[in-house]
């Protein structure tokens, strides 16, 4: 089995310790050290199985700039908020390149998960950007505030500052605050441009929705957050879409319409994916256009992807096989 490790020396826990351990425990693999993305793309083969080791940023990097069909994908959590790394239970990264290591000397075969990946892409912007989540609202905001708080003022010391701690500063000390003093809500206008919308019930499980056919509204109003996702988590364990998955060749689109007082109250709830929750509306989509009432930030991935006032989010043709920790 050919293996290409890409360590990313700018992730959170990138090192050339990674690398040199990597280097150890896979001695048949190819291993970069790389600070920027288009050294790890000109070395990782489409067709190897290329260990990300770096953050969600690092995968959705490399799959947008390889866009194989199927992309086969090992994550080893060295990022922020390693959302993959969550939703595949992958260890600790030393405990990860050892079992690796272990499997690739039997020759064992590796169990992968497929997922399927969410295309976003803005009106006259070129090429659409694949990830495993993406959206608007507090999300995107989110991901500026906590790289503004690194540097910023803020309770927590600068070492603090990188992981979860460093993410909950910026919400309750920037993103919270700013939308409560916020006085016109953002609003939001879905239009379904694909297959006809599965709804959830309050079970957990798919149904035709009624009004849900291509062409039709399925949602106008406030937003706080209108995102996609193909798997279930944002990152931190955050189950922004426990829907992920459920039905083949879906996106999970939530839009969250309560305010930021709400959210507050309701954070543990959220944070847990609970469902059914107030003011969240939820669609199994192949394709969908959200228009909206001002500019608002976007993200795809993790990375920032600027202002816009429209998205269309729809299933991306390409697919991922990422390692599947929780059963190797």
């Amino acid at each position: 089995m050919d293996v290409d490790v890409v360590v990313n020396l700018r992730a959170r826990r990138g090192s050339l310790e990674v690398a040199e351990k990597c280097r150890r425990a896979l001695p048949g693999a190819r291993v970069l050290s790389s600070r920027t993305l288009e050294e790890a793309v000109a070395f990782a083969r489409p067709e190897a199985l290329v260990v990300s080791a770096g953050g969600d940023g690092t995968a959705a990097g490399l799959i947008n700039s390889l866009r194989a069909d199927v992309l086969r994908l090992g994550i080893l959590p060295l990022g922020t908020g390693n959302a993959w790394a969550h939703e595949t239970e992958t260890p600790h990264w030393r405990e990860a390149v050892e079992r690796l290591g272990e499997q690739v000397e039997r020759r064992a075969d590796l169990p992968m998960r497929r997922f399927d990946l969410v295309a976003v892409t803005f009106p006259g912007d070129g090429p659409s950007t694949l990830a495993h989540f993406a959206g608007t609202g507090w999300d995107a905001e989110i991901i500026d505030d906590f790289h503004s708080q690194k540097d910023g003022a803020g309770l927590l010391p600068s070492r603090m500052r990188n992981g979860l701690l460093g993410y909950l500063q910026g919400v309750f000390t920037r993103t919270i605050p700013r939308n409560l003093r916020m006085r016109e809500p953002v609003e939001v206008e879905i239009t379904n441009t694909g297959s006809d919308a599965i709804g959830v019930d309050d079970e957990g499980r798919p149904f035709h929705l009624p009004g849900g056919e291509h062409g039709k509204v399925l949602y106008r109003g406030p937003s706080s957050i209108c995102s996609a996702g193909t798997t279930t988590g944002f990152g931190f364990g955050f189950k922004a879409f426990p829907f992920a998955g459920l039905v083949p060749r879906r996106i999970c689109l939530r839009v969250y319409a309560g305010g930021a007082g709400e959210a507050t109250l309701n954070m543990a709830r959220l944070w847990r994916g609970q469902h059914p929750m107030p003011k969240m509306h939820t669609f199994l989509v192949d394709r969908a256009r959200a228009v909206f009432s001002r500019p608002v930030p976007f993200q795809a991935g993790g990375d920032r992807l600027g202002h816009k006032n429209e998205i269309e989010y729809r299933v991306a043709d390409q697919q991922v096989d990422v390692l599947d920790w929780a059963r190797m």
